[in-house]
């Protein structure tokens, strides 16, 4: 048997990186008037359950007030965990003001349903929200994963199914079906579509009294959009009856340039041992304030196990961290979450 590779950890740029975003940070609020707070994942990051200590790790130097700007840059994740943070932003400022100048998809798209009002700049979009499902019983694809399902994708093979029953002889769908798709796997996946209305619902009333328009909104975001990474730019954002507005030019460019910090802070370091062997580190998740900061860590060995055809990670010492105080005399802290 192979010996397990050693664990490599690249050097973060980050502490350098943090004296560039807060410088960025005092630009911005002085634009802006008020508070900013940032949420950005890089492309294998993604909203989750975490997150929301994070995000009230980072509340706690601001404080409560009335309104609070919050950029999301993030293609989605755990809508849970949104209507968690959505919670925490709520308690602490009266408005909040989304701020999109990229991609706010799925689960963060649920984030943006929490703020009064979202500014989207040119290169914004928002996604439809249905929820997809990686169950224990779920098919296995050819690398040997299993793939998830949706209602969407289930409720497309019905609607097919019956517009050919009329022209020729066809016995009940389902038999078919479950020969593929485990009985349980589309009672989880009606199960988790369920649970995205109500999501959506729920986030929205934090602002919205109306609760014929609070369902329109949720129904179109689960079920009116043919594909779950379809982009919803700004003009579909207000037809469907959201509260978007574009995002000036001046500020549009200084997130932009604060996301560009964050991607550099994130670059993602494989090392590659064997083929079968590499090791990852990359920063995924970001939260920051003025004066703080707070991100996970992505450090470990990944294996690949010809035997089941599948990737294993080893020797995971991923961790969340803080930084908190100046540039250039900012603490670092490793921040536990269990």
């Amino acid at each position: 048997m192979a010996k397990t590779a050693p664990s490599t950890s690249a050097s973060s740029p980050l502490p350098a990186l943090y004296g560039r975003s807060q410088k960025l940070f005092t630009q911005i609020e002085k634009h802006l008037g008020a508070k900013l707070v940032t949420y950005w994942t890089s492309p294998t990051g993604s909203v989750c359950q975490n997150d929301v200590i994070a995000l009230h790790e980072v509340l706690a130097h601001v404080g409560k007030v009335e309104r609070l700007y919050y950029f999301i840059k993030s293609d989605g994740g755990n809508g849970r965990a949104s209507l968690r943070m959505v919670n925490l932003l709520r308690q602490h400022a009266k408005e909040v003001i989304a701020l999109v100048p990229l991609n706010c998809e799925s689960a963060a798209t649920m984030l943006a349903l929490g703020a009064n009002e979202i500014q989207m700049g040119p290169l914004a979009f928002l996604s439809p929200v249905d929820t997809a499902i990686t169950h224990d019983l779920s098919p296995i694809d050819r690398d040997n994963d299993r793939v998830s399902v949706s209602q969407n994708e289930l409720a497309r093979i019905l609607r097919l199914w019956r517009e050919d029953a009329g022209r020729t002889p066809t016995r009940n769908p389902y038999e078919t079906i479950f020969q593929y798709v485990h009985p349980l796997v589309i009672g989880a996946v009606d199960r988790a579509s369920s649970l995205s209305s109500r999501l959506c619902g729920e986030i929205l009333s934090y602002h919205m009294k109306d609760r014929a328009k609070i369902t329109k909104i949720a129904e179109v975001l689960n079920n009116d959009y043919p594909s779950h990474g379809y982009p919803i730019m700004i003009a579909e954002a207000q037809r469907i009856g959201l509260k978007a507005k574009p995002m000036d030019a001046e500020l549009n460019r200084l997130l932009i340039e604060l996301s560009e910090v964050y991607s550099e802070s994130g670059q993602r370091h494989r090392t590659d041992f064997d083929e079968k062997n590499h090791h990852d580190d990359e920063i995924c998740n970001i939260h920051e304030v003025a004066g703080a900061h707070v991100h996970y860590r992505v450090d470990k060995d990944w294996r690949y196990i010809s035997e089941e055809r599948r990737w294993v990670s080893m020797n995971d010492k991923g961790a969340w961290s803080k930084l908190a105080g100046a540039p250039g005399k900012a603490k670092t802290s490793v921040l536990h979450i269990r």
